[in-house]
């Protein structure tokens, strides 16, 4: 097998395209306001695309083209965490603002285009190999960080351009996709959301008359590298159930943590401990067990279905009475789960329940299907990821999966 020889990354930026954020007390919360110039934080690197522009925060102009000049990224500059979770990266788009700061955890490496593809380096910069490297050579005093030099210097597969860019197409192509689906997603439980808000209301019902409620366990089993999932509070994202921040156990441990109850299809998730108001519809084939500081709600009748009372849960009559109702404790916050079935939960008209019910399960039956698809694709792309950047796997041998799954 022929090796790809590296060369440092610092070969393949424009001279002086590696540059780190600026120091903590040069940019800070105090510096932020409504409208200005935007700040690349670390969750702006984070999804299945490759830039985030949800939850930026702004400084003013003058700051950022005076003294935070030297930190500002443009579109096309790729960017790395530098401080923190050294595994983010993200590329800059075009079409949304022409200049960004960087904070002060993040690092930005603006690519010559005659010497690389700036995706080739962002899928380099994120196979495993790699991040191991990162985490390896980084300093590790206080939070952990890497310097400027020590990012320069990691060595990447010299391919020639051409194939960089045939790389980056077919790694792409399943990213396009995984974030075509995430939005069309998010437009279903858009969609569903309103119809719930518009369906003509009827008399409050108490929980307790249309739902079981469920306790989970008390601890946190031991996590393992695959098997059963198990469904933590970070597994509760705006609604929807995200298997990616959710964690494993053992078959051997899956049946005594389901022994009080193991979520099924159309139960209704939440929190009742720190992330209060937190739920999410359990989709259909998938097995899993309650974490610590987890609870469910499961339908007692068709009419009034798993994601209608999922919708009745996050609207914001009851949240509204979540909020009022909260335990407030020294530690954390928490829900009373003894007195919830006597809660008055907002639910349409009698007539108008089974319909509605019917329409939401749809919708989100289309998520729970797009969502098995992605988890799908992830998997192909992260398996052909390191392989392909490494010259392990050649182009042509991986576009008939690639095909296949798109």
């Amino acid at each position: 097998m022929t090796t790809v020889p590296t060369r440092p990354l610092k070969d393949f930026a424009v001279p002086d395209g590696l540059v780190g954020g600026p120091l903590g007390s040069r940019l800070g919360k105090r510096d932020f306001v409504p409208e200005g110039v935007p700040v690349i934080r670390g969750q702006n690197l984070s999804g299945s695309e490759y830039f985030s522009p949800a939850g930026l925060v702004f400084v003013p102009a003058a700051h950022a083209d005076g003294p935070l000049a030297r930190h500002l990224a443009v579109p096309g500059d790729l960017v790395l965490t530098q401080r923190g979770t050294l595994s983010q990266v993200g590329i800059v788009p075009a079409g949304i603002h022409d200049r960004y700061v960087l904070s002060p955890a993040q690092a930005r490496i603006r690519v010559d285009p005659d010497r690389a593809d700036v995706r080739f380096l962002y899928y380099c910069l994120l196979d495993p190999a790699m991040v191991a490297l990162i985490r390896s050579r980084a300093v590790t005093a206080g939070i952990p960080h890497i310097t400027p030099d020590i990012l320069g210097n990691l060595p990447v597969p010299a391919r020639p351009l051409p194939e960089q860019r045939a790389v980056a197409d077919i790694l792409g192509a399943l990213d396009d996709k995984i974030a075509a689906n995430e939005r069309m997603a998010e437009t279903c439980f858009q969609l569903a959301s309103a119809l719930f808000a518009a369906a003509p209301t009827g008399s409050p019902q108490r929980l307790g008359q249309v739902a079981e409620l469920y306790d989970g366990p008390h601890a946190t089993p031991v996590k393992a590298a695959s098997g059963p999932w198990f469904l933590s509070i970070s597994s509760l994202n705006a609604g929807r159930l995200d298997l990616a921040a959710s964690a494993h156990l053992s078959e051997e441990d899956f049946a005594s943590w389901t022994r009080r109850v193991q979520p099924r299809a159309g139960d209704v998730l939440f929190s009742y401990e720190t992330r209060l108001g937190h739920a999410a519809l359990m989709p259909p084939g998938v097995r899993a067990c309650l974490g610590r500081r987890m609870a469910l709600l499961r339908a007692k009748t068709p009419e009034t279905g798993g994601a209608l009372l999922l919708h009745a849960y996050l609207s914001p009559t009851f949240q509204n009475e979540i909020g009022r109702r909260t335990l407030r404790g020294t530690t954390m916050d928490r829900l009373p789960l003894r007195d919830m079935p006597d809660w008055p939960l907002p639910l349409p008209a009698e007539g108008e329940r089974a319909g509605l019910s019917a329409r939401l399960d749809a919708l989100h039956a289309s998520m729970a299907q797009t969502a098995a698809e992605n988890r799908t694709l992830a998997a192909l792309r992260d398996t052909l990821l390191p392989e392909l950047v490494s010259g392990r796997l050649r182009v042509g041998d991986a576009t008939r999966p690639v095909g296949e799954a798109g």
